[in-house]
């Protein structure tokens, strides 16, 4: 695990899958709500084709470069946080429409973090950009709106 200036956590400039599982595991059930929020605001109804185009590139790509068992993993870990029997308090007292959207945010974020490299930043910011409003790391050069 990385450690930041105050001796905890991730350096402030890190972006990675294991940051986000980590943060995933501690978010609070406001956290959870600002995350259901942020895909409220940023895919809702206006954004949910360019979220589904960069789903898809992301996706494509991750195929591409022999990726594809590492997004399962990844997929399989987020789900075992939020969704399962044994999830996490947060998002189970978050259940239902709230905890729903908040874990499409996480599903994308991890997606947009996995195919890093592989599309286009704009595309990437796409899919991080609804987690963002929960965890700001994921895009510091923009204001959480939520």
């Amino acid at each position: 695990m990385g450690v930041d200036a105050e001796g905890y956590g991730f350096p402030e400039h890190q972006r990675t899958l294991a940051r986000l599982m980590e943060d995933i595991r501690v978010l609070s059930p406001a956290g959870v709500e600002r995350a259901a929020a942020g895909w409220d605001r940023h895919v809702g109804k206006h954004g949910l084709q360019a979220l589904h185009d960069a789903e898809k590139a992301a996706l494509h790509t991750i195929e591409q470069a022999d990726r594809g068992q590492a997004w399962d993993e990844v997929r399989r870990s987020l789900f075992g946080l939020t969704e399962s029997g044994g999830a996490l308090i947060s998002w189970k007292a978050e259940h239902g429409d709230i905890g729903h959207k908040a874990e499409d945010a996480a599903f994308a974020a991890a997606l947009g973090l996995v195919a890093t490299g592989l599309i286009s930043e704009e595309r990437a910011a796409t899919l991080m950009r609804p987690m963002s409003e929960a965890l700001p790391w994921l895009l510091p050069e923009k204001e959480p709106e939520v």
